[in-house]
């Protein structure tokens, strides 16, 4: 158990921690190590706990930390036993549920672990087992309301090193007569391949659950694949070390969590922020997770019962993205929230009138934060006792460096950019990957010489040591904490015979953040109407939530002078586009151009028309992130 709490809330004083050795904050151990030691510490305090359905007073499921720590050890001797070694891959398509947590922590102690987002569709599923190699398949049983078994079966068709596919069954969760109806309501699969097919609790129980029968190598090892987006039939699958797992719960650890504490994890656990910096807090100090329904916000009735969730496990800490966020003010907050302390938010930047709102309604302060996969998560947040400055992602956390840098395609440092100006946003650290596991991928993905990922991200760092997000060089669509890769869209256009070029990117959307939204330029002599250029999109575009939202047909597409679609051109267009039509539905008629400012990006000036004051247009666009100011 990590007990080394130590607040920050200036950059000295992040440094005055750093000052002291992470070595001995962190010693050398594994994350079932850290488990063994704070279920030793805190062995009938509870651990994890999750309800299949959304009520407060709904049935739920708490595993104590010495259950938990059986449970552990008996899926990582089940891997074991079905031929998972340090080097091999058990992956899981599972929602958040109990077994979610099993998975994830045995498969890190037995061999490599690897989520993977059960959205996605088959081809994307069965292309990220081949090529992590997974042998065995942790997934749901046929189960009513949900595809998962479906999606599962289909793609080990496709995926021939998959020897054993392990089954969940959500039906226990549930309370008589509906556990009763299952059976019955349970669709038909067929498995359409040759594998073993197991019964995931019944194995695990079958099993030691007193200590491992396998002697575990270092806390070094890469121990985890997380694939990046899963928007295109081509993921990316970074490769995470156990030390990065750790320092993830450590960071936490030092500042916010103890193991009082109780953090709801709404969020899935094939993704970063749920799997590192909530779990991993909690296997770090002993804190106590819930997870409410096995699909989180996304859950029937989530939303609505949200803050009587909180009352009812006495939350302390919550985690959330901007749409959550936004769909959580339209619900009032009739329930004793008075446990909670904080709310850490990320994935994608919070607007400012958002901001202001949530904090008035609850009393909680936010807590802005930036992190990657590919970071194993963490990079920085705003400190909880210093100056929370609204729109930058905050501090770096202690032990992880930022630096702003100029680099040549290859990687290759031009220049290290000065206080306030921007460049790519780079970061070292001892959570920082190892890289992907194509090796092609890895070409100029660090700054030389030196050590420092390049992020993608484009951004600052003001006097104070603050970091500000002012674009992405990677060119991301981020649909409510979703990665969409444009190319997608553009790529499915393209194929409209009428088409010549197509350039998507992310519209600003009050609710999530961004939208996905294409520009297209006809080839000569061609036509085609929106909504036919639409209707193609609908059909072609392999991801529901890469569909455009908004589509228009230009004369010329605006281009660099290598021929490239020149995207900042296309972002001014969508802001005046968006912020003049929500302007115009409060009444608000206004001019509007987009400027370039060199600290802030894209930033919109405003010139009212009818003498609307600064407050009134401050209610209609702070419900947006890219900022804006009063012309003149």
């Amino acid at each position: 158990m990590i007990d080394n709490r130590a607040a920050w809330s200036t950059l000295a004083e992040k440094q005055a921690i750093e000052a002291v050795p992470l070595a001995e904050r962190w010693p050398a151990e594994t994350v079932y190590a850290m488990l063994l030691k704070t279920a030793a510490a805190h062995p009938s305090r509870p651990a994890i706990s999750f309800q299949i359905k959304s009520g407060p007073k709904d049935k739920a499921e708490t595993l104590d930390w010495t259950t938990l720590a059986d449970r552990v050890t008996r899926t990582a001797n089940l891997f074991r036993r079905l031929g998972i070694g340090e080097g091999d891959v058990v992956a899981y398509l599972l929602p958040n549920c109990n077994e979610t947590v099993l998975a994830l922590l045995g498969g890190v102690t037995a061999g490599i672990v690897n989520p993977i987002n059960p959205l996605l569709d088959v081809t994307q599923i069965a292309s990220i087992l081949r090529e992590s190699g997974a042998r065995v398949l942790v997934t749901l049983a046929s189960f009513p309301k949900t595809d998962v078994a479906q999606k599962a079966h289909a793609a080990v068709a496709l995926a021939p090193a998959v020897e054993t596919v392990l089954e969940v069954d959500l039906r226990r969760y549930l309370a008589p007569p509906l556990s009763w109806l299952i059976p019955l309501l349970r669709p038909k699969l067929s498995h359409g391949h040759q594998v073993r097919v197991l019964d995931f609790n019944a194995a695990l129980m079958a099993e030691d659950g007193a200590a491992l029968s396998f002697e575990e190598g270092d806390g070094d090892r890469v121990a985890a694949y997380f694939h990046t987006g899963g928007t295109t039939g081509m993921p990316k699958i970074a490769q995470h070390r156990q030390r990065g797992m750790i320092y993830n719960g450590l960071i936490p650890a030092l500042s916010i969590a103890t193991e009082t504490d109780v953090l709801i994890c709404p969020l899935p656990l094939f993704h970063v922020m749920g799997a590192y910096p909530i779990l991993m807090a909690c296997v770090a100090t002993g804190a106590h997770m819930v997870m409410p329904t096995p699909a989180g916000y996304r859950g029937e009735g989530v939303m609505d019962n949200f803050w009587a969730l909180v009352e009812r496990w006495g939350v302390s800490f919550m985690v959330m993205v901007p749409t959550a966020a936004s769909a959580l003010m339209q619900r009032p907050v009739k329930a004793d929230v008075s446990s909670l302390k904080y709310a850490l938010c990320g994935s994608a930047p919070l607007p400012v009138e958002l901001f202001k709102r949530f904090e008035k309604a609850t009393g909680l302060k936010i807590l802005e934060g930036y992190g990657m996969t590919e970071a194993t998560c963490l990079i920085s947040f705003n400190p909880l006792g210093g100056e929370r400055k609204i729109g930058s992602v905050g501090l770096p956390v202690p032990y992880t460096e930022v630096k702003i840098l100029d680099c040549e395609t290859d990687g290759t440092i031009r220049r290290e950019c000065a206080t306030d100006q921007i460049g790519e946003i780079c970061i070292a650290g001892p959570a920082v990957f190892p890289g992907y596991t194509d090796e092609t991928r890895n070409q100029g993905l660090f700054a030389e010489p030196g050590h420092y990922m390049r992020t993608g991200d484009l951004g600052r760092i003001d006097a104070d040591g603050y970091v500000w997000i002012t674009g992405r060089a990677k060119d991301l669509i981020i649909r409510g904490g979703h990665n969409i890769d444009p190319a997608l869209i553009e790529e499915a256009l393209a194929g409209h015979p009428a088409v010549a070029f197509a350039g998507a990117i992310g519209q600003p959307d009050a609710h999530s953040g961004e939208l996905p939204c294409a520009y297209v330029e006809l080839a000569e002599g061609a036509t085609a109407t929106v909504e036919e250029l639409m209707a193609f999109a609908r059909d072609k575009v392999p991801e529901h939530a890469a569909i455009p939202k908004y589509l228009e047909v230009m004369d010329e597409l605006p281009k660099t002078a290598v021929g490239k679609v020149f995207k900042p051109a296309l972002r001014k267009r969508a802001i005046i586009r968006v912020y003049g039509a929500a302007l115009a539905g409060a009444g608000i008629e206004a001019e509007i151009e987009v400027i370039e400012d060199k600290t802030r990006g894209l930033v919109a000036r405003v010139a009212p028309k009818g003498g609307a004051d600064e407050a009134s247009i401050g209610n209609v666009l702070g419900r947006f992130t890219p900022p804006w100011e009063m012309a003149g």
